[in-house]
């Protein structure tokens, strides 16, 4: 069953359930029985509560407008049978018992709708007095209706909260999901960015060294197939959730690639343990500098420097290569937004004395 359908099907038993309320109507009935007019305006009455209390509680579409023109009538017309009939018998104060139970349920505000109820408690208080009837017969009825309908609002209130509360909870799981699939779609792209950018660097290497180095060339071809198992048990876990390639294997994986196109590499590690966070975040910001070291700066060297203390890590990647303004692509932007999401920064420039410097400064949060 659908949540609209069972939505729907509680709105009408609560509907029916209210009805139990009508029994209070009964000693009304019998006395509008033989006054034809009062018998009238009861049976208005009651298919107007009837109505007004079907509206919020199967959420008919009905506009606030309307709704509230049906309030306004429904207490006019309670109010003037019970004033008209409050002399006879029959009890009819208890009209505004039904008054304050409609404008309890159909007002949203529970401001307004405890100054309606207010209002209804003390008509009936000023329509006993003017008809001289006894306090004490009065004086219960408008204070039911004062406590039950005060309760209709408490309980009207909290049935909102609990459906506001589900509507976020739905949001939020799709909001989950949503940034789940971006963050797949975004380590899926790196993983395979870098990974085809390495084999492609790589059979280069092999045609240029299979006519004057088959033994060189073997090896490197080697270097692809163990590049390609890599990368496909690196999706295998991107695919399962699972990260067991840390930042220390991505440090071998660079120093091995750059030496094997002839970059030479300097590593400089200071401080303590990077974090969980921090090393998985500097993982990805060391495999797109790399990538972007072989791709475009046709350097000879390139120097990675990693600090990590007890307040800050800082992951620098640095080329003497070609240099210039550099423009970030696709990667780099979604690199970018990665540290940010970790609460850091990533900083793309010429580096001193020529070539591009990549940095990525994360906060204490995420080390060790």
């Amino acid at each position: 069953m659908s949540s609209d359908r069972k939505t729907r099907r509680r709105g009408i038993t609560l509907v029916v359930a209210h009805t139990a309320w009508l029994l209070f109507l009964l000693p009304t009935a019998a006395a509008a029985a033989h006054r034809p007019v009062a018998a009238a305006g009861l049976i208005v009455f009651v298919l107007l509560y009837m109505t007004l209390v079907a509206v919020p509680v199967l959420n008919l579409p009905v506009r606030p407008a309307a709704h509230h023109a049906g309030l306004a009538v429904l207490a006019l017309l309670g109010t003037g049978l019970a004033a008209a009939c409050a002399a006879g018998p029959g009890n009819w104060p208890v009209l505004l018992l039904f008054v304050g139970s409609a404008g309890a349920l159909g007002l949203s505000r529970p401001v307004a709708g405890f100054a309606w109820v207010g209002c209804s408690a003390a008509a009936i208080l000023a329509i006993g007095a003017a008809n001289s009837l006894p306090v004490g017969d009065t004086a219960p009825i408008a204070l039911v209706t004062a406590l039950a309908c005060a309760s209709t609002i408490a309980f009207v209130r909290f049935v909102r909260l609990v459906e506001e509360l589900r509507r976020t909870q739905l949001e939020l799981a799709r909001a989950g999901v949503e940034r789940e699939r971006l963050r797949f779609a975004q380590d899926l792209h790196d993983l395979l960015g870098h990974t085809l950018s390495l084999i492609v660097v790589k059979a280069e290497v092999v045609r240029r060294l299979t006519p004057t180095d088959p033994e060189r060339a073997a090896t490197e071809a080697a270097d692809i197939e163990r590049i390609g198992r890599t990368a496909l048990a690196e999706v295998r876990d991107a695919v399962t959730g699972y990260r067991e390639h840390g930042f220390a294997r991505e440090l071998d994986n660079a120093r091995t690639v750059l030496t094997g196109v002839d970059i030479e590499v300097t590593l400089d590690e200071t401080g303590q343990p990077l974090g969980a966070e921090a090393d998985d975040v500097f993982r990805w910001v060391l495999r797109e500098a790399v990538t972007n070291v072989m791709r475009h700066s046709a350097a000879t060297r390139c120097d990675i420097v990693v600090s990590a203390g007890p307040g800050e890590a800082t992951l620098t990647v640095r080329d003497n290569g070609a240099g210039g303004d550099p423009s970030p692509g696709n990667g780099l932007r979604g690199l970018a937004e990665r540290v940010e999401r970790a609460g850091g920064t990533l900083r793309l420039g010429p580096a001193p004395g020529g070539g591009i410097e990549l940095t990525a400064h994360l906060p204490a949060m995420v080390t060790a």
